[in-house]
């Protein structure tokens, strides 16, 4: 099932109420600074220009700085999702295998567009697949693997997609700058940055394998206030290092509040993976209160959250289980 966090309407619809606090995402809910203020930067060229290839220069120059590998090799496109989409139809064979469980996105445009699709929970049977996927660190559990045992798994197979949407807290666990030729990295900017309204994602890559992407996306696949506003939150080095202060100590904090009433599961710095009695009664204890999270039809038990933006929010999450005894 092609599910997805994020439906806050749903939860409207079924709960009502408006003061929704959305912790179904891993969208970092204190974003950078607000770029549409009246004080912003986001310039009359950005929103009454074709985007140039210029703009575009730039966007990849503050992409390679951050993502440490050189500004031929990244291509932008409408958000991680949009290269999600278009790999299939631009990388090779017809057998895949996306290690399993994760984000459902990659298996649906597989079959989507004709691939045979494997989904082993193993590392070592993603071996002999024309096409691999791994999520690192993984949504929605949080495992990771480091730059040597990528390494390893793409020297089993025919072409590796490493998406590293929610990597930029943990650069250590990155290929991007020593990236195996036949792997293709996915960078989200909307989740850590938090601004997933924007659409603004990377592809990082062999030249033709982005030559073949860029195709695909056709002209203008990335909007001006896109490449303005992202080119200026990547080379932000101290807000980025600020938030990955608070996304680690915030998500310890929001352990510290659930963990007493469902044990961890795992995680990363913008979501925790928590294991509850029932999944459903769990996500509705919640919305009682206001807060949307993210249940999973294929795990009974699994919810995950988000990690709350402000004292208010936990203090509300915190108040959820005190109601509930």
């Amino acid at each position: 099932m092609r599910d997805h966090g994020g439906d806050i309407d749903k939860a409207a619809s079924r709960f009502g109420r408006a003061d929704w606090i959305d912790l179904s995402t891993g969208i970092n809910r204190r974003p950078w600074p607000n770029p549409a203020s009246s004080a912003g930067p986001l310039s009359a060229h950005a929103l009454t220009a074709l985007p140039t290839a210029a703009d575009t220069a730039r966007l990849c120059a503050a992409a390679a700085v951050r993502f440490g590998c050189p500004p031929e090799q990244i291509l932008p496109l409408a958000g991680a999702s949009a290269a999600i989409q278009l790999l299939p139809h631009v990388l090779p064979g017809r057998r895949a295998a996306v290690l399993s469980p994760t984000y459902n996105e990659h298996a649906a445009s597989l079959r989507a567009a004709g691939w045979e699709v494997a989904e082993p929970a193993d590392p070592a049977a993603l071996a002999g697949a024309d096409l691999a996927v791994i999520v690192n660190p993984n949504n929605p559990d949080g495992r990771e693997f480091l730059p040597a045992q990528v390494a390893a798994i793409a020297a089993t197979i025919g072409q590796l997609v490493v998406d590293e949407s929610f990597a930029d807290p943990r650069p250590d666990l990155s290929v991007a700058g020593s990236r195996p030729d036949n792997v293709t990295v996915l960078r989200s900017f909307g989740k850590f940055w938090g601004l997933a309204g924007l659409r603004l994602g990377f592809a990082i890559a062999a030249p033709e394998t982005l030559a073949r992407l860029a195709e695909r996306a056709g002209p203008w696949s990335v909007s001006g206030p896109a490449l303005e506003i992202g080119t200026q939150a990547l080379a932000d080095a101290p807000w980025i290092d600020d938030t990955v202060v608070w996304l680690s100590e915030a998500a310890l904090h929001l352990d510290q509040i659930v963990t007493p009433h469902w044990p961890l599961v795992g995680g990363t710095h913008l979501f925790r993976l928590y294991d509850t009695p029932d999944a459903p009664a769990a996500c509705d204890l919640l919305a009682r209160a206001g807060i949307w999270s993210r249940i999973f039809p294929w795990h009974p038990h699994w919810i995950r959250l988000g990690i709350p933006g402000n004292r208010e929010e936990f203090d509300r999450l915190a108040g959820a289980f005190t109601a509930a005894g």
